[in-house]
């Protein structure tokens, strides 16, 4: 009569989870440092150095006034005449507004309640009509 002897084989049926824990934090490295985040985007403005106030005359300026509808209110100065725009027809107002005073400057007033989106049409018409002098405000009740 004959014993077999049954050897235990090498390969287990079991996972192994000793190295588990290595290879997510491998992985977790790895996202980490391969992951690009994308940059804020914001207002390609240029904002002046500090210095100090200077008092600009009402002729020189155009006032801009966002209204949280999206219509533009521009009032020209101390005039008390408001006209009503939407803001792609700013453009053609600064352009004939320049050509009669060049040290014009705009003066974009944003309603509180105004979408930012509605400011930013503003500041586009007012880029595409090359003006350089902006400021920018909230409107104040």
């Amino acid at each position: 009569m004959a014993v077999l002897n049954k050897k235990k084989s090498g390969v287990s049926d079991e996972i192994p989870t000793s190295s588990m824990a290595d290879i997510a934090f491998l992985l977790l490295i790895f996202f980490l440092v391969t992951t690009v985040f994308p940059k804020d985007k914001g207002l390609a403005i240029v904002l002046p150095e500090e210095s100090e106030q200077v008092q600009v005359s009402q002729k020189n300026i155009l006032h801009l006034i966002v209204q949280p509808n999206g219509m533009v209110e521009v009032k020209r100065g101390e005039s008390q005449q408001i006209q009503t725009l939407r803001a792609q027809e700013i453009e053609g107002v600064w352009r004939q507004e320049v050509a009669a005073n060049t040290n014009l400057i705009a003066a974009v007033k944003t309603h509180p309640d105004a979408p930012y989106r509605f400011m930013i049409a503003v500041l586009d018409a007012l880029h595409s009509a090359n003006a350089e002098r902006i400021s920018l405000q909230i409107l104040e009740n």
